[in-house]
């Protein structure tokens, strides 16, 4: 995702969507002030994660928390003189439907997507439309974060510890994972892995609490103390760890794994490749970053995006 341009207004928002009668259908809602059809969405508070953005103004608007799901096309317009950015991604509802009439949204529709591309207002929400009819509405998420930001190493060592497995998280760490808990509840829950690093776990510890998940430890993920094999301490891809990957890529299930700044990026690499997709662009992870592969049924990547624990995200769609 580009960087904000000077005035530029940010918004985030979803498509709705659930199996209806008639195939798909697609949640609109309608806005007085405008009198238009439109997918929910709204702008960010400040400092706001974009995915916190459009899981909050989705449950405002249309009265129904979602798990987000495959990343579609983006939007950016002017409206009353400003540029406006506005991110989508397609929306499960996890919660039951208590839409109620306000000021901002005075109805909502569920239709078929050919009904819906009829009744939007605009042309850039046909492209959003669009985007989702063009892939799986399903996909399930594999997350692969980095650690929060953790004690130093020679800070740790020089205290008297001997053992970097118990390093623990910095206090900027330690807000973060509390931050990531909320920010990763943004998906569908599932299973919870980690390294056995403590500043590993202590990182998903908050989202695992929110999500009453128990955080599995894996032996294959852990770096710096837990092998006497020199190579795999260094986080060089052994055969058993290229094997877990890929079936925990490939299982149909939600996962989110945490590892190291060593071993993440082969990690990534493997799942890609057992996924069926070439290794993605983009920077090396950020102690707290996180890639999000949504995966469709056929065991396919649907989209990837790369995001940080603050508020800026940058997207990838494959």
């Amino acid at each position: 995702m580009a960087d904000p341009e000077p005035g530029e207004i940010r918004a985030a928002g979803a498509l709705i969507w659930r199996g209806g009668a008639q195939g798909i259908e697609t949640a609109l809602v309608h806005r007085p002030r405008y009198d238009d059809w439109s997918f929910p969405k709204g702008k960010a508070t400040p400092g706001e994660h974009v995915l916190l953005t459009a899981v909050r103004e989705v449950a405002e608007e249309a009265g129904v928390r979602v798990a987000l799901g495959r990343r579609l096309p983006s939007t950016h317009y002017i409206t009353q003189g400003r540029p406006k950015w506005v991110d989508y991604w397609a929306g499960r509802p996890v919660s039951p439907d208590a839409f109620a009439p306000g000021d901002e949204v005075d109805a909502m529709a569920w239709l078929p997507l050919a009904a819906a591309a009829e009744r939007l207002s605009y042309a850039h929400d046909l492209a959003v439309l669009d985007g989702f009819a063009a892939g799986p509405a399903d996909t399930t998420p594999v997350i692969l974060i980095r650690h929060a930001d953790a004690v130093g190493r020679k800070t740790w060592h020089r205290a008297g510890h001997t053992d970097d497995l118990d390093r623990p998280l910095s206090i900027k760490g330690e807000v973060d994972a509390q931050a990531l808990g909320h920010i990763l509840s943004s998906f569908a829950p599932g299973r919870v892995i980690s390294s056995a690093a403590q500043r590993c776990l202590a990182t998903v510890g908050p989202y695992a609490g929110l999500t009453g998940a128990v955080v599995e430890t894996e032996p294959v993920l852990t770096v710096a103390g837990t092998t006497a094999e020199p190579d795999a301490a260094e986080g060089s891809p052994t055969e058993a760890a290229q094997r877990w990957i890929t079936e925990v890529a490939t299982a149909g299930k939600p996962v989110v794994i945490c590892g190291h700044r060593q071993n993440l990026p082969w990690l990534l690499d493997q799942a890609c490749a057992a996924l069926g997709a070439p290794p993605l662009s983009g920077p090396p992870l950020h102690k707290g970053a996180f890639w999000v592969l949504q995966v469709a049924g056929g065991g396919e990547l649907a989209s990837a995006e790369h995001h940080q624990a603050g508020p800026v995200a940058e997207a990838h769609a494959e």
